[in-house]
């Protein structure tokens, strides 16, 4: 696990303890590794509620409730995609506050309007989206280091729905 991701865990665990917030993850490029990182940090069952990981489409409509029409329409990759994720795992947690992930890690599967590097994200809280943003990460990074840097993007967005203050 990469320090920095386990350092970022533990200054957004201490500041969503210190709100009685419960956190979800919906995972999909990233494949668990923000969860990772949130419960590589002894005592993270107080805050991180639970993590999905859902890198295929059936698993986000299957777990997340992701409409499959939605997914036909708009693809996995896509800013509906993550936004209804997010909304699902709130909606299948206890959690307050939810982050959602979908991209392209590569080195396949990119396209003109999705290169390698695209990623979306989605943050939900009290079931209503929150903020959705679209990220590209350089194409020339690897699969390990897109995914590294969409974690630790996905860390960064929790943060600043825990404490809008710190990155505003």
């Amino acid at each position: 696990m990469k320090r920095h991701l386990v350092e970022q865990s533990e200054k957004l665990l201490a500041a969503a303890r210190e709100r009685k917030l419960k956190l979800a993850t919906a995972e999909s490029c990233t494949g668990g590794l923000i969860a990772a990182a949130l419960t590589e940090i002894p005592g993270s069952s107080d805050v991180f509620e639970r993590g999905f990981v859902t890198y295929s489409n059936e698993a986000k409509i299957d777990l997340l409730g992701v409409a499959k029409e939605l997914i036909a329409r708009h693809g996995a990759v896509s800013e509906a995609a993550v936004e209804a994720m997010a909304l699902g795992a709130l909606e299948n947690s206890r959690a307050h506050l939810a982050l959602a992930v979908s991209g392209i890690a590569g080195p396949e599967g990119g396209s003109a309007d999705k290169p390698v590097g695209t990623v979306f994200f989605a943050l939900a809280r009290d079931e209503r989206p929150v903020k959705i943003v679209r990220k590209n990460f350089s194409p020339d990074l690897d699969r390990s280091d897109i995914r590294a840097q969409a974690a630790a993007f996905g860390l960064d967005m929790l943060m600043e729905a825990v404490e809008p203050h710190i990155l505003a």
